[in-house]
């Protein structure tokens, strides 16, 4: 008798993006185009003096440094301090890293957990963080206060995500919020990453250009009262540097944990290459493009969010970041549907959890001329 074959593979749920197929269709029947607002990749051109960089770097000949170069890891230490309030960071407690995405997944094995432990995440998130628990064997619960969950629940927390501003909503938490969750973290023993890669993205109250304040990191000193025990801030040059392509980011915090990782790393050869590092080190030490792509989404957003609303959507949180968080009080799926007859694909909220449902996530990540098609789109449609 024949034994069957073993299963090998992850038992992770389907890619969910999957089931945009048919409404990308549909939207790319318009005669004039689809308009494909849904995932949040940058559309405009990598600033030129990075890729000047890279292309300098190209003679890569030896394997590059898991920690990464000094000049970089010096290169973020005067980026948080510049640009995020968070002044003498050890140059020794930062590392690149191959895109945030990938640390998102993979943090809470690297960090040790298993079954048993609790990984709480956002109400409405990014599915990476529970794909990260899964790949762990722990397990994911979605609260934005430990106060939400029952003791015995919290008494398993090892790993509580934060995400400001938020990926879909575009929420961001002040700097009583996060001193709140860094406390409770704190009493209990458990890490706190903060995914931050929209900080340099906040509107209105939170616009710095515009007179706002800028958006606070968790690593900021009135945030962690002079401590970052228990504390790691991600962050990724795709949003404010074009640089999604490169796999570019970097991950900062507690001394313990960051050896620890940098270790762990070495042994996977988790490595950043050479090449990126040295594109990174002159991104962070450039504000002018920052500002510049800036201004782009900043006029994009103002083109569009008078549109939606004529077509009837409320637009809640969005703060900050690339995204508005909308709902036309249906479900996500029509109006999912509805935006595709006119052509535009938009991003499903059911995607970011339960409480999802009925929204949707319009990205500002079009051309100008793409969002001015959606613009009309709407406008005609209203």
């Amino acid at each position: 008798m024949i034994s069957a074959a073993p299963a090998f593979g992850l038992n992770l749920p389907d890619y969910p993006w999957e089931a945009m197929a048919p409404y990308v269709a549909t939207a790319a029947k318009h005669p004039a185009g689809a308009v494909n607002l849904s995932i949040g990749t940058p559309v405009d051109p990598t600033p030129g003096l990075i890729r000047d960089a890279l292309a300098a770097a190209a003679d890569a000949h030896g394997y590059p440094t898991v920690h990464g170069t000094e000049a970089l890891r010096q290169a973020v230490v005067d980026w948080f301090a510049s640009r995020r309030g968070v002044p003498g960071l050890d140059p020794k407690d930062v590392m690149p890293t191959v895109g945030s995405k990938e640390l998102v997944a993979w943090l809470p094995f690297l960090l040790g957990l298993s079954a048993g432990d609790v990984v709480v995440r956002p109400t409405v998130a990014y599915p990476t963080y529970d794909i990260g628990a899964s790949l762990a064997g722990a397990t994911a619960v979605a609260a934005d206060d430990l106060d939400e969950l029952d003791p015995a629940t919290r008494a398993k927390v090892r790993l509580i995500w934060i995400n400001s501003p938020g990926n879909p909503t575009g929420s961001v938490r002040d700097v009583e919020s996060l001193r709140r969750i860094v406390g409770q973290a704190r009493e209990i023993g458990a890490v706190v990453a903060s995914d931050e890669c929209y900080a340099e993205l906040g509107w209105g109250e939170w616009d710095a250009q515009r007179g706002g304040e800028a958006v606070p990191s968790i690593l900021d000193p009135r945030v962690t009262g002079g401590s970052t025990d228990g504390l790691l801030c991600v962050y990724s040059l795709s949003k404010q540097s074009n640089l999604a392509g490169y796999r570019a980011a970097f991950v900062a915090g507690d001394s313990a944990i960051m050896a620890n990782l940098v270790n762990s790393r070495k042994h996977a050869g988790m490595i950043v290459p050479f090449p990126v590092q040295e594109a990174m080190r002159v991104a962070l030490g450039d504000a002018h493009h920052v500002l510049a792509q800036k201004d782009l989404y900043r006029g994009r957003r103002e083109r569009i969010v008078p549109a939606l609303e004529k077509f009837g959507l409320q637009i809640h949180e969005s703060k900050a970041g690339l995204y508005l968080w909308s709902t036309a009080g249906e479900a996500t799926w029509d109006t999912v549907a509805r935006f595709a007859e006119l052509g535009i694909v938009v991003g499903p909220g059911v995607f970011y959890g339960d409480a999802g449902n009925g929204f949707i996530r319009v990205a500002l990540t079009g051309s100008d001329e793409r969002i001015d098609a959606a613009v009309e789109r709407l406008g005609n449609s209203a």
